[in-house]
């Protein structure tokens, strides 16, 4: 009976923890006339969409033993480039893959230096974080890149704001979601990862190219970043080199929240979505019960301590 409760708890924890968090908002006098709608939950699930994307790298990242602290300069970055482009009169196909290249070069600058320097991650990417953030104010000249219209700007809205229809953003970052975890779970590229980051050194035995791997994971996540970037760009509407400023916190903490270990070789990419999902509740919650920003952060702050803490507590129990 409590083998069994231990695995309903590990398995079912992200999902205990969303419907905590929404019955949280559910019953208060402030909140309980409009959380529950559909109208709401489509604001919830496009606010998701950004964090949603970005978490799919970071998975990739968190399974395989790494860390990428560059993930939010890397999205205004490729905000910055896509809006570039569409100033330029680029269609919208080409910028989408520029876009996502620009993201997987970052991505493979960080696979690189960090495979080939042997240095750990966290400061690789802190590194990158500056980067990527100062290339962005360089490129904008320090100030929000502005075009006349495109076709992006509809990814993260629907033609009729009334309409139950979700916008486009919402279905790639679910498609996404279930083509990511069938190659995490169901290729050999995807059982590398886990191997890579159970245990490195046991990996590179059996024959795994760990070195290759980590650039290639890097290079992936990256291309998520790249893409998440593009998300952003629709949903602003403009490249503004400011934006995404501790993005990375919020990437993390929702894989984390999912179930993934910040030592490795563990996590699902059903738990980010669920992850992502809870970060998505817990801001338009504190939004309507009026909770002024800093408060929301001390909640995400918490949240995120909390989640590492159950990660350690599990951690823990496996190695008894």
């Amino acid at each position: 009976m409590k083998d069994t409760l231990k695995k309903i708890l590990g398995q079912g924890g992200p999902f205990i923890g969303l419907i905590l968090v929404i019955v949280l908002f559910a019953l208060p006098d402030e909140t309980r006339e409009f959380f529950l709608t559909y109208n709401n939950f489509k604001i919830i699930f496009t606010q998701t969409v950004i964090v949603a994307i970005g978490a799919l790298g970071m998975t990739l990242i968190i399974v395989g033993g790494g860390i990428d602290l560059s993930a939010g300069s890397t999205i205004a970055l490729t905000s910055v480039v896509g809006a570039l482009l569409v100033q330029q009169g680029w269609a919208a196909a080409p910028v989408v893959l520029a876009v996502v290249a620009s993201g997987g070069f970052i991505g493979l600058f960080n696979g690189a230096a960090i495979a080939g320097l042997r240095m750990t991650p966290f400061i690789i990417t802190l590194g990158t974080l500056g980067l990527a953030r100062g290339t962005s104010k360089w490129l904008a000249d320090n100030q929000t890149v502005n075009y006349d219209s495109s076709s992006i700007n509809r990814w993260m809205t629907t033609a009729d704001p009334f309409s139950h229809a979700l916008p486009a953003g919402v279905w790639v970052a679910l498609g996404l979601a279930l083509l990511t975890s069938l190659l995490l779970r169901n290729t050999v590229f995807g059982r590398h990862i886990f191997a890579l980051g159970s245990n490195e050194a046991t990996a590179r035995l059996c024959g795994i190219p760990t070195a290759r791997l980590k650039v290639l994971v890097y290079a992936l996540a990256g291309c998520f970043f790249g893409l998440a970037g593009l998300f952003q760009l629709s949903r602003l509407r403009q490249g503004d080199p400011t934006v995404a400023v501790g993005l990375e916190l919020d990437i993390i903490a929702a894989v984390i929240i999912g179930g993934a270990s910040l030592n490795g070789g563990v996590g699902t990419i059903l738990g980010s979505m669920i992850g992502a999902l809870i970060m998505a509740v817990l801001r338009n919650g504190s939004q309507q019960m009026g909770w002024p920003t800093y408060f929301q952060e001390i909640i995400i702050g918490l949240v995120i301590i909390v989640a590492v803490f159950l990660d350690r507590l599990r951690q823990g129990r496996t190695a008894t």
